[in-house]
């Protein structure tokens, strides 16, 4: 196995055909099916199944995949550190956010950051939770931000915020002009809901059973950002992450607590073996100081 086979099998897996996968790689078709073909040889498993000159991955090619993205993160992030070295910029923070923080609260620290730092290259990669511990784990951030409770080991885990979960109601809705909402009012409206990979969906499941309620969701999703637009849009109610409710403020919406208090709770990582530079621990500084501005207009 080596690093042109491995192009040639994600090339492949990004465009669905070979003949895309030699474009993307300038090389021949046949040269690309030959790598294919003794990646298959010495990993002993199809990664393709070959039909009337198409190529469908298999279940394992997938799997592959995904252990070739972590691979490939690594392997950008050492080509990109040589060439700021070479140049003599050796200080960037890379650091991995599940999207709550990642879509509208870290550009803002980055920003920030920025001001004092301007030399500094930051590397923001947004992806779910459980792929934050993963990255954080394997030490291939500086840091990361994910939603709690935590699962894995090889990083040091505080909290860095517990702040509670907010009603976004449409402007004009009945219930806009309520000074908090509880379970029971969640039967008056459409809901836009979490999906079950959402650990809010468990903690706002529970306090509906606890209230004896029952509601029907309209939609689900996993990202606030897209429950926020649909409130937006007026077509129901949602339980929003702060971060979100508050940084994406808009008019046609209405914040009103709700009770009781669901936190959002938010663990920083700190990989053990990747030792903290001034920048990284200058970005944190920051972070912690723009969410301390988001309590201050909550509590307003």
């Amino acid at each position: 196995m080596n690093l042109q086979q491995i192009a040639a099998f994600r090339a492949v897996m990004m465009t669905g055909t070979v003949s895309g996968a030699a474009e993307i790689l300038g090389r021949s078709q046949p040269a690309v099916s030959r790598m294919i073909d003794r990646l298959e040889a010495q990993m002993g498993l199809a990664l393709f199944e070959r039909r009337k000159g198409r190529v469908t991955p298999t279940p394992q090619a997938h799997q592959l995949l995904d252990e070739v993205e972590r691979a490939y993160v690594s392997l950008d992030s050492l080509q990109s550190f040589a060439s700021r070295l070479a140049k003599g910029q050796g200080d960037q923070v890379s650091l991995a956010s599940m999207p709550a923080l990642g879509l509208s609260f870290m550009p803002r620290v980055i920003a920030s950051f920025r001001e004092a730092w301007p030399e500094t290259r930051v590397i923001l990669n947004i992806r779910m939770s459980p792929t934050v511990e993963e990255w954080a784990a394997g030490q291939q951030v500086d840091f990361g931000l994910a939603e709690m409770p935590v699962r894995r080991s090889g990083f040091e885990t505080e909290i860095f915020s517990d702040f509670p979960y907010i009603a976004a109601v449409p402007e004009g809705h009945e219930l806009a002009d309520r000074s908090c909402l509880g379970p029971k009012d969640l039967r008056k409206a459409p809901l836009i809901y979490w999906t079950s990979f959402v650990s809010a969906r468990h903690l706002i499941d529970q306090a509906l059973v606890t209230s004896g309620v029952r509601v029907d969701a309209i939609c689900e999703t996993s990202l606030s950002a897209a429950a926020y637009e649909m409130v937006k849009q007026g077509l129901g109610i949602g339980i929003i992450d702060p971060y979100t409710a508050v940084l994406q403020r808009d008019e046609r919406i209405r914040l009103i607590p709700f009770r009781p208090a669901i936190p959002f709770s938010v663990a920083l990582l700190r990989p053990e073996f990747r030792g903290a530079t001034p920048a990284v621990e200058q970005m944190l500084d920051v972070a912690r100081s723009v969410r301390d501005g988001i309590r201050a207009q909550l509590a307003d």
